[in-house]
């Protein structure tokens, strides 16, 4: 017998299959953020934007923040912000899975974090599976890098512009390519 809800379940990177009787609450919060991030996108200052992301998470954003839109997330809930964080233009957090950017983080132009993926089999496709992403103090991410799901970037490090990351970043080191490799150490 299930005693979580399905978002509960979602969070918890449980496999979710589109016929789940719950699944529509996926789908209420889904359409609340876009209409959410209309508003956003079209917001005239930084303050409205941080007011609007702050409405999509639940969460007030801490003035320290900055983000320039657009900004794309399909959910929402899950996107934990600290203090002192840049996000540039056209981002997009795929959160179902969760992201937590810690204090102090730089985030390029057109950055993917994505906590969300498919099974392989083509019999089951549809479904969720989810595991989050962790961007921890002092980051910087650079234009164009995508962050795939169960990711931790380690404090300090630096992702070059362009890569994709499929493997965790140890603190420290500065990652690049296709997928992303460590190519030297900060200290």
């Amino acid at each position: 017998m299930q005693n979580k809800n399905i978002v509960e379940r979602l969070k918890k990177g449980e496999i979710i299959h589109p016929p789940d009787p719950e699944y529509y609450m996926i789908n209420d919060i889904v359409n609340r953020t876009i209409e959410r991030s209309q508003k956003l996108n079209n917001a005239t200052d930084i303050h409205q934007v941080r007011d609007y992301i702050g409405e999509i998470t639940g969460v007030t954003i801490d003035e320290s923040t900055t983000i320039f839109p657009p900004f794309y997330t399909n959910f929402g809930k899950f996107i934990t912000l600290g203090k002192n964080i840049f996000i540039n233009h056209a981002c997009s957090f795929l959160d179902m899975g969760g992201i937590t950017i810690e204090d102090d983080v730089l985030i390029g132009p057109k950055v993917n974090l994505i906590t969300e993926n498919h099974p392989l089999d083509p019999k089951d496709r549809r479904a969720l599976i989810t595991k989050p992403i962790l961007v921890k103090k002092g980051a910087w991410i650079g234009a164009g890098a995508t962050i795939l799901p169960g990711i931790t970037i380690g404090k300090n490090a630096v992702v070059a512009a362009g890569a994709v990351v499929s493997e965790d970043v140890p603190d420290d080191t500065v990652v690049g390519g296709v997928p992303a490799k460590i190519i030297k150490s900060i200290y």
